[in-house]
């Protein structure tokens, strides 16, 4: 499925002198502060917010990312990053991203993959997202990747 017939939320990122590297283009490093941007807006555009999900005793580590670099992104450059739901089970859900420049041109790309845990005093316990945010996960199964 193309990414322009999906739900996809987009956010423009601003980037400044501080997010370059030595060769004069954007450290790596960013790129992921950069997914969770994406991420959180798109969250926020289904309605949902992750600072609700804390309050309730739950957190969303990563369990796992993907990326691929394809293109430099420069200082005086436009970016956004495109994010959306490739898998959403009971236990994990992958959102996919992709990393554009103002020309369109994809400058990076890839997913991260979080779990729900429940914070027990000083553990993390796994729990099905489907179980502890059932309408958040319904919503997911209505947007994600077909």
């Amino acid at each position: 499925m193309s990414v322009d017939t999906m739900y996809v939320a987009t956010k423009e990122i601003q980037i400044s002198y501080a997010d370059t590297d030595m060769m004069g283009v954007i450290y790596h490093g960013n790129y992921i502060k950069w997914l969770e941007l994406g991420r959180t807006q798109l969250i926020e555009e289904v309605g949902y917010n992750y600072l609700d999900m804390e309050k309730a005793g739950y957190y969303a580590p990563v369990y796992n990312l993907e990326i691929t670099y394809k293109k430099s992104i420069k200082l005086g450059d436009r970016v956004f990053v495109k994010t959306w739901i490739d898998l959403n089970q009971g236990l994990k859900t992958a959102y996919g991203f992709q990393i554009v420049n103002g020309d369109g041109d994809v400058c990076a790309e890839g997913s991260t993959t979080h779990i729900v845990v429940k914070k027990d005093g000083d553990q993390f316990k796994p729990v099905q997202f489907k179980k502890a945010f059932p309408e958040w996960f319904q919503k997911y199964e209505e947007i994600k990747r077909k």
